[in-house]
């Protein structure tokens, strides 16, 4: 790797870096050629090594930071240490024919039943923009299947390419971060669905997957080990936000076409460098502001957009549905994973959110990696990735 680069650029060229990891199978759940979802079945469910214990990560009275947090919040620090991709420091994937065993919390099953195969949903980031799609975190997808967990990387439509802000002096012409509504339809429609989907693949040749295992016994069962009606969100960035959205449409505001009547039956809620707080991450200009961009009307060209009033309005109101801290608190438990270096998305949005969190009532966990920016926690040769993969199993 080139020794002129940055450490944000090393940082991003190591998580890109990583090879494609196929799924085991992949699934519609709606017309568009962006609403499918990647499923990757884990590699041995039932060997997985204790990570709270193998990872270093004690579940020890948490210490405050001196960052300002509110009350009622949970802040550590841990540090972190890189390698290049491929490479056993740092924690990257493990070596072939690894032993690995689910770590539960749950009353443990009948005897002579298997416990159930935790799901992990996973969010990709990129701004909502559409040249970042859900491959790049196939790698991770992996990462975590192979410490036993069943993931589901969802696609959602994105912003169009064609359709950013002009070029300028600053630099070229860049995609228009995400559409409105459908953006929002589609995080909805895939977790909405995704139940279902599993149990279809679950069936055999009958259900809708698209790929996967060629012994339809052996995908009967081990789709049917799958506990997708309970899954834990994981998302990073924008996917952050999706997963901290998602979590809280049941406190959309009344006559949204989002909204949940009761709150959804989830595990947990990690959010890795998510754009937790729309509030502070567009005081900041977080990802060339992206989230003005995906709140802001869009209408066809050499047609009147909507006048000052009307614009304060409608910002407003699409505000009040999407903003995850004007929706706390969701009852959901939920962590925040932040690198302390992060200039993509600066640690203060997170800290925002755990603010807003507290003063609602809610208690956030907020694990904040010291030296690191925004892509270790989605990159498998990092001890961050450990990190993640230890708050998930938290909520397992």
């Amino acid at each position: 790797m080139n020794p002129a680069m940055t450490r944000a650029e090393r940082e991003e060229a190591s998580a890109f870096g990583h090879a494609e990891a196929p799924p085991t199978a992949t699934v519609g759940y709606g017309p568009h050629p962006d609403q499918v979802v990647d499923l990757f079945l884990p590699e041995a469910a039932r060997a997985l090594p204790d990570l709270r214990a193998e990872s270093g990560f004690r579940a020890t009275p948490e210490s405050r930071t001196g960052s300002g947090l509110q009350a009622g919040s949970e802040s550590r620090a841990v540090p972190e240490s890189w390698a290049a991709p491929g490479s056993r420091a740092g924690g990257g994937a493990p070596p072939a024919g690894a032993a690995a065993r689910v770590i539960a919390d749950a009353a443990p099953p009948a005897p002579g039943a298997a416990p159930p195969v935790p799901l992990v949903v996973l969010f990709h980031g990129g701004a909502w923009r559409a040249p970042y799609d859900r491959r790049h975190l196939s790698p991770l997808a992996a990462y975590l299947a192979g410490h036993g967990l069943a993931v589901a990387s969802v696609e959602y439509r994105r912003g169009p390419l064609a359709d950013g802000p002009a070029a300028s002096a600053a630099g070229p012409r860049q995609p228009r971060a995400g559409r409105w509504p459908e953006t929002f339809d589609d995080i909805a429609a895939a977790l909405d669905a995704l139940p279902a989907l599993v149990r279809g693949l679950a069936a055999g040749p009958a259900g809708p997957s698209v790929g996967g295992s060629s012994d339809p016994a052996a995908g009967r069962v081990r789709w049917a080990d799958v506990d997708a009606d309970r899954p834990v969100l994981v998302g990073h960035s924008a996917g952050g936000h999706a997963v901290l959205w998602a979590a809280a449409r049941h406190r959309l505001p009344v006559g949204s076409r989002w909204r949940l009547p009761a709150p959804p039956a989830l595990r947990g809620v990690v959010g890795l460098a998510a754009i937790a707080d729309f509030g502070t991450a567009r005081a900041l200009g977080v990802c060339s502001h992206a989230v003005d961009q995906l709140l802001a009307p869009q209408h066809p060209p050499a047609t009147p957009g909507p006048g000052p009033a009307e614009h304060a309005a409608l910002l407003a109101h699409r505000l009040a549905c999407t903003d995850p801290s004007a929706l706390v608190p969701s009852g959901v438990p939920t962590t925040l994973v932040q690198g302390g270096a992060d200039i993509d998305v600066p640690p203060a949005v997170a800290e925002a959110f755990v603010a807003a969190a507290a003063r609602a009532g809610q208690r956030v966990r907020l694990v904040r990696v010291e030296g690191v920016g925004h892509f270790p926690p989605i990159d498998p040769a990092t001890t961050t990735a450990r990190a993640v993969l230890a708050e998930i199993t938290r909520l397992t």
